[in-house]
């Protein structure tokens, strides 16, 4: 099983990933309560499911239970689930032009607020996530094809690599924590 939560900047590109990833033969998820993760970590891994991939969003959507995210996936860690933390970030200019050109707000600013000071607090919050993401990826002057080629790499064709250190359990393997 390989379970893939993929987070980041709100306007990153996450929901377009998810559904390249999806496009890839992943069972996505998007806007997954906080919650919610332990309890669809262990249907992932019940013995003879049909799911053998999946992509779980998570990010800044889920509001007050975003706080418990450390926790859980410090949880997870213990249990010995396994996981890795696809993060999707751009620079604040180019979030900050995606915003006025969807006219959307920024989750954290509000109707009134300023997006930049969403993004701002959004980045402070999202911290923890970044350090400990397996793959960092920087959308800010991609094409949506690049974006599906690099997520290839890392999802596709190193799925070799990720079942032999799996099968292996090296903690050399740079997919292993």
């Amino acid at each position: 099983m390989r379970c893939v939560i993929v987070t980041g900047m709100s306007g990153a590109g996450k929901s377009t990933a998810l559904k390249m990833l999806e496009d890839m033969g992943y069972f996505c998820v998007d806007n997954l309560p906080v919650p919610l993760i332990p309890k669809m970590a262990e249907l992932l891994s019940v013995p003879g499911t049909e799911i053998n991939k999946a992509a779980l969003g998570v990010d800044i959507r889920s509001g007050q239970n975003f706080s418990e995210l450390e926790k859980i996936l410090k949880d997870l860690d213990q249990s010995g689930t396994r996981f890795e933390i696809l993060y999707l970030e751009s620079s604040d200019d180019v979030l900050i032009k995606r915003y006025k050109e969807t006219r959307r707000f920024h989750p954290l600013s509000g109707k009134g607020g300023r997006v930049e000071e969403g993004i701002r607090e959004e980045r402070k919050r999202l911290k923890f996530l970044r350090e400990r993401a397996d793959y960092l990826i920087d959308s800010s002057h991609m094409l949506t094809r690049e974006l599906r080629a690099e997520l290839s790499k890392i999802f596709v064709e190193n799925k070799l690599l990720f079942a032999m250190c799996r099968e292996a359990d090296l903690n050399l393997c740079p997919l292993s924590r």
